[in-house]
């Protein structure tokens, strides 16, 4: 909310000049219903002039429930908000209530089962969208600007092996291009796809599949088999090595989310080759989640085999699966927006991918190997 003068009144009254009118902008949904506009005049300190604005409760703004509105409004769902912003769902719920009592009304209707913007909190989320984004972008200049750096590129990792690539890769780029900042993130489980199509990330590293039509893949730039995490009193667990078929023989942890089914029936198979039945086990909407179920025995993990080096843990086996076809991690972006900073991480990338198999490979079982 701010004051702006309008113009200044020349006359005078008496022997005092009279004072400027001000305009006093206040955001649409704070303004009096019925009004249709954003902002409201008022004259001040000038006898036989109506003041034309209704009163105002002063407003003030705080960032964080701000960005909580925003990413529960995008997301709607407090679990995955939580997890975006790496807050408690009982924080991010407090955060909203904070926010609607500053309101003055509900800005989500919620039940058991569904969180929806009411039409007051749509028309906030549409009045703020673009300002917020607008303060970001201007601090990230600004920070930009005081490192003397031209460009900023924002990548995402789907694994802690792609992850591993993305900071060794960033390392060279340090050396050989200072002038390029990189800031880098998780990509969510649940929702491979969705911050790159958001502008979120110019990139990501991931594991494939992926058959997007807006987005473009890169080379395939590593392989690695994959292993079945189980609890270590799971009859499968004394086994050295497994199957496909073995996988009809436990439950499969499965993912919250709307993910392509191309990528679920390769990341979580519903048959094995045979067409015998998987049972699914419960979802999951990140990593440690997982793998605290899987040590609890309540389903078993197929993932890459990685695992077994980046979260060796007491309660859980990794089995080597084999048999099975080789999951290969590289670069993607959006359609369209690939440039030379793109390129120029992709050519690094792929120079680190030669040089990170010895150590990324078991003493059991040499499983992440450079893609031909």
């Amino acid at each position: 909310m701010s004051a702006q003068p309008a113009r200044s009144t020349q006359g005078t009254h008496g022997d005092e000049l009279l004072p400027e009118w001000w305009v006093l902008v206040v955001p649409q949904a704070f303004a009096p219903t019925g009004t249709g506009t954003t902002a409201m005049i008022a004259t001040f300190g000038q006898p036989g002039l109506p003041i034309l604005s209704a009163p105002v409760p002063e407003v003030y703004v705080d960032q964080k429930e701000l960005e909580c509105f925003l990413v529960l409004a995008d997301e709607l769902h407090f679990g995955r908000t939580a997890a975006r912003l790496h807050l408690s769902r009982a924080r991010v719920s407090q955060l909203i209530q904070k926010l609607e009592r500053r309101v003055g009304a509900p800005l989500f209707t919620r039940t058991s089962r569904r969180v929806a913007l009411t039409s007051l909190g749509g028309r906030l989320r549409d009045d703020l969208t673009p300002h917020y984004r607008g303060i970001e972008n201007a601090l990230a200049r600004a920070v930009t600007s005081a490192r003397g750096i031209e460009q900023v590129l924002h990548v995402g990792f789907s694994t802690p092996l792609a992850g591993e690539m993305v900071m060794k890769t960033i390392e060279k780029l340090r050396a050989t291009h200072p002038e390029l900042a990189v800031e880098v993130c998780e990509v969510p489980l649940s929702d491979p796809y969705g911050m790159l199509r958001k502008g979120e990330f110019d990139l990501q590293l991931v594991d494939f599949p992926m058959r997007e039509d807006d987005l473009t893949r890169g080379p395939t730039l590593l392989v690695e088999g994959r292993v079945l995490a189980v609890a270590v009193g799971h009859p499968l667990a004394g086994q050295d090595t497994l199957t496909l078929e073995d996988l009809a023989r436990v439950p499969l942890l499965t993912i919250a989310g709307d993910l392509p089914e191309y990528w679920l029936e390769h990341q979580l198979p519903t048959r094995t080759p045979s067409g015998r039945p998987i049972q699914q086990g419960p979802p999951v909407t990140n990593f440690q989640e997982a793998l605290t179920l899987v040590a609890g025995g309540k389903g078993a993990l197929l993932s890459g085999a990685h695992i077994a080096l980046y979260h060796g843990r007491p309660g859980i086996s990794y089995i080597p699966v084999e048999g099975d076809s080789p999951l290969g991690y590289g670069l993607m972006w959006r359609s369209g927006d690939g440039n030379r900073t793109i390129e120029l991480f992709g050519r690094t990338a792929h120079e680190i991918a030669g040089d990170m198999a010895p150590a990324t490979a078991s003493a059991d079982f040499e499983q992440a190997i450079p893609a031909a």
